[in-house]
């Protein structure tokens, strides 16, 4: 997918119709990369559509690759993919800006609390839902060379487990991009443990700006959906090799 950043810009979408082109809208990019961005629209859009994306005079003709449940909290928001291939209509702002991240926990929550109370804090963490799920993970070690790409085995609001045929050092810091459902997570996180025939236990320490709600939502849908339509789902509640979070 290459460098994605979450940035609002104002752009015209013009949806196309059977006979030609449709009316125009504006619109507002919730975040954009090299191949797309997600918006926010009040049509009725489903996957496949075509949309033609102006930002100035820069255009390009995208599909519709995801769209967010309509009784969820992401409801009106959708994911295009540029269909030509050449200059995004943000490729200016892509050069320009640098991804944001932002603390999984503020830091200022923890320090002004009593020894005890943090304790508890942390207690409470560990004891947040954790889910079995399918997703594909794309980590890389921060300032060195080691990349690797596995499977999300299990996730939380702190961390994830992924397994991946060869895996880092625990105390390793690296980057997350985590695929789960079409939906796109990135984050930062350190390798807390690794275990034979399991994969790397991973806590989460920063998640990049405007990706938070995004977790929220891939972690609403495992806690609700039915097993009939994510067959592979199921909430661990208790684990000997607990992942961090």
């Amino acid at each position: 997918m290459g460098k994605l950043i979450h940035l609002a810009l104002p752009v015209r979408l013009t949806h196309a119709t059977n006979s030609g082109r449709g009316n125009q809208e504006m619109a507002c990019t919730y975040d954009i990369h090299p191949r797309g961005a997600r918006l926010l629209s009040p049509r009725d859009i489903t996957v496949g559509d075509l949309i033609t994306v102006e930002r100035g005079r820069h255009k390009a003709v995208c599909r519709v690759v995801w769209t967010a449940d309509r009784d969820s909290k992401l409801r009106g928001q959708f994911t295009v993919e540029c269909v030509e291939a050449g200059k995004s209509p943000w490729e200016e702002e892509l050069r320009q800006m640098e991804e944001q991240y932002l603390p999984v926990v503020l830091e200022t929550a923890q320090s002004r609390r009593p020894t005890s109370i943090a304790r508890r804090g942390e207690e409470n963490r560990r004891r947040r839902p954790r889910f079995f799920v399918e997703g594909s993970a794309d980590v890389s070690e921060v300032g060195g060379k080691g990349h690797v790409e596995g499977q999300i085995r299990q996730l939380s609001e702190f961390g994830c487990l992924v397994a991946a045929k060869d895996m880092l050092l625990p105390g390793t810091d690296l980057r997350l991009l985590l695929n789960i459902f079409d939906v796109s997570v990135a984050l930062k996180g350190q390798v807390k443990y690794t275990a034979k025939n399991a994969g790397m236990g991973v806590e989460f320490q920063e998640i990049r700006q405007g990706d938070r709600p995004l977790l929220s939502y891939l972690l609403g849908k495992l806690a609700t959906e039915s097993v009939r339509e994510f067959a592979h789902v199921e909430v661990v509640t208790e684990s000997p090799t607990a992942i961090a979070g």
